[in-house]
């Protein structure tokens, strides 16, 4: 289960989403309360280097802003709409995690981040599509998702990994450590759940 904590704002953040041991950490590039500036970013994806994926995450961004972000912030993966990626210049060992809403493209890439309509507003994404999508490519699960929730998205959906923000949020873009420690102890525990089942 590969899980992501969307939306770092603050150092606090950061260090409970590390001592959680999620696999990812995203730092937003895009309009939201949750943006940042790059010199922040760098600053706060510092402690996470080699513990876990920076992911830098841009919606619709302009190709200086990508050249910026590659530049100065130097991320593990680039997120951002599926449709944007064919009009940017990126280096071809740039991992990408491209993000898929309501209608998926009939070619689906070797793994998505499937969200609701809009990032980072909590509105759900539709799991009846999300578990048919999970059959056919590697499907990180977004919007909605809660530590009261995950656990249900994992055994209905069983994606191979989770993505969250605004859920583990004590006020629009600011995390709550608690928050984030519950979400990621519900998502391992629903894995674990999800393993036993099927044996």
């Amino acid at each position: 289960m590969w899980i992501k904590i969307c939306g770092m704002t603050s150092e606090r953040a950061v260090e409970a989403a590390l001592q959680a041991r999620a696999d990812a950490l995203g730092f937003v590039f895009a309009p939201s309360v949750r943006q940042l500036e790059l010199r922040r970013a760098v600053q706060l994806a510092e402690p996470a280097r080699g513990r876990a994926t920076c992911v830098a995450v841009t919606l619709h961004p302009a190709q200086s802003l990508v050249d910026r972000i590659l530049r100065e912030f130097v991320p593990d993966v680039l997120q951002t709409d599926l449709a944007d990626i064919a009009g940017l210049r990126l280096p071809s060992h740039l991992q990408l995690l491209p993000v898929v809403r309501a209608r998926p493209p009939e070619t689906l890439p070797p793994r998505i981040l499937f969200e609701g309509p809009r990032s980072g507003t909590g509105t759900a994404a539709d799991w009846e599509q999300a578990m048919r999508l999970a059959t056919m490519t590697q499907l990180i699960l977004a919007g909605g998702l809660a530590p009261g929730n995950v656990a249900a998205a994992i055994a209905s959906v069983r994606p191979y990994g989770v993505d969250v923000s605004s859920g583990v949020e004590a006020a629009p873009g600011q995390k709550d450590p608690r928050k984030i420690v519950e979400f990621v102890q519900a998502a391992r525990a629903a894995l674990a759940g999800v393993h036993h089942e099927s044996n």
